[in-house]
């Protein structure tokens, strides 16, 4: 199974017996014997065959490696073109989840700023001598104040969302 082994990975490699007895510093002869079954590399040698070939030992010594047959690469074809398709459906629900929340920001924006004007700042009437609810007044009038400013510059920003995660035809 070990010369089995070494001869198919190293063919699929593309290396002669003289070249990977090269990169081993062995001779080519040695090289012959091992996929021969005629003798078997030590320990070392075989970690050494391992790095050259880029294989762990563990196919090495046990599993059998056969070569790839135009079926078995039609089959990873179709499921690789299956997963492809299920990226992009992912990426297309996603840019159309971003493209709906930004458009649903930009609505929620808009409907507190008309809120906020049909209201006309009813706390600015309450009678603010009484501690609590001056607290509560001053409260409002900050989070009012912070959404005055902050607001326009979100729209904005959601505007530009919207209009570059749109589904483009």
């Amino acid at each position: 199974m070990l010369n089995e082994n070494i001869k198919s990975i190293r063919k699929s490699k593309g290396l002669s017996q003289e070249e990977l007895a090269v990169k081993l510093n062995v001779v080519r002869q040695t090289i012959s014997k091992w996929e021969k079954g005629l003798s078997v590399p030590d320990s070392d040698m075989l970690i050494s065959i391992s790095e050259v070939l880029g294989t762990p030992v563990s196919i090495l010594l046990g599993e059998t490696i056969d070569e790839s047959k135009p079926d078995d690469l039609k089959a990873i074809c179709e499921k690789l073109e299956v997963i492809n398709l299920q990226f992009a459906k992912r990426k297309s629900m996603r840019r159309k989840m971003f493209h709906w929340g930004f458009i649903f920001l930009c609505a929620l924006i808009v409907i507190a700023f008309a809120v906020l004007f049909l209201l006309n700042s009813p706390y600015l009437e309450w009678d603010f001598n009484n501690p609590e609810t001056a607290v509560i007044g001053v409260g409002f009038h900050t989070l009012e104040w912070i959404f005055v400013r902050v607001a326009p510059i979100v729209l904005i920003g959601a505007i530009v969302g919207a209009v570059l995660t749109r589904e483009k035809k």
